[in-house]
């Protein structure tokens, strides 16, 4: 029997790795070099599933998915989130302070950056953060360390040098799980999230009018971030995440509204929200 595939952007030991672990441990990983690469695996039928990081609580929106999600077709269909923990490794016999240059993706750099400033380290930005743990090994030199998981060290067979060493102790990544065929949470079973991109009218008050009906049956939006459409420097294209399922009425009412003043209201997901949700708040 094929076991089935969760593709994910990274290195085995990588943060997208580990939760692809913790939420599918029967699944086979499919580790791509792109988030490029990820889509297509899932979209060309490699992969059933893809495992993506969308949002960081120190470093915000993931760019690169936000520009490929509105166009890929693909539907969300879950959302895990991840505490992120990065250590400094090096290789083996290395102390931290023979290290003049660290590595990592640059999401993982911006995170750590308290460590780097204490230790005067140089940065070097690499494609994930596992994959900087690989370089750090092949190159095997006692000055250079990775900002890695600690998965990573026993993976690539590295020193952990320092442990937690990220900024704040909230570090945490939203990721959401994507597929082929749109798989819509039922309504009655617990807290659901959707989601959704709409395009306004190039109108005055556009916008504002469009979200209106929100507030006025009292539905949650969670998540508001606009884009560039076709290259213009005109934000017409918005991404929106609410509480609720559009077969409840006040969320159906509200989209309802929505498209008076929309030119395209395209649904994503219709998903379970994560129990960290309900706990952070």
């Amino acid at each position: 029997m094929t076991s089935r595939r969760i593709a994910y952007q990274g290195e085995p030991g990588a943060n997208s790795d580990l939760v692809c672990k913790q939420h599918y441990p029967d699944w086979q990983t499919v580790p791509c070099a792109s988030f490029e690469d990820v889509f297509a695996a899932v979209t060309g039928g490699d992969a059933e599933l893809a495992m993506i990081p969308i949002d960081n609580s120190i470093a915000g929106r993931v760019a690169d998915i936000h520009h490929f999600l509105p166009t890929s077709g693909l539907h969300i269909i879950a959302e895990h989130f991840l505490r992120i923990q990065f250590s400094l490794l090096g290789v083996p016999g290395a102390t931290i302070d023979q290290i003049t240059t660290v590595r990592s993706h640059v999401h993982a750099l911006g995170q750590c950056r308290k460590i780097i400033k204490q230790h005067g380290l140089t940065t070097v930005i690499a494609g994930d953060t596992a994959g900087a743990a690989r370089e750090i090994a092949d190159a095997g030199d006692p000055t250079q360390a990775a900002i890695s998981p600690p998965l990573a060290a026993s993976i690539y067979g590295l020193d952990v040098l320092a442990s937690d060493i990220e900024d704040e102790d909230h570090n945490t990544t939203r990721f959401v799980v994507l597929s082929r065929d749109p798989v819509r949470a039922p309504s009655d079973d617990g807290p659901v999230v959707t989601s959704f991109i709409f395009n306004v009218r190039n109108l005055p008050a556009a916008l504002y009018k469009a979200l209106g009906g929100f507030a006025t049956n009292g539905v949650n939006m969670t998540k508001l971030e606009s884009y560039m459409v076709g290259g213009e420097f005109i934000a017409t294209q918005f991404l929106a995440e609410v509480d609720g399922h559009p077969d409840d009425l006040p969320l159906a009412r509200a989209l309802e509204e929505l498209a008076f003043f929309t030119t395209d209201v395209t649904v994503l997901g219709v998903y379970r929200a994560d129990p960290f949700r309900a706990a952070s708040r």
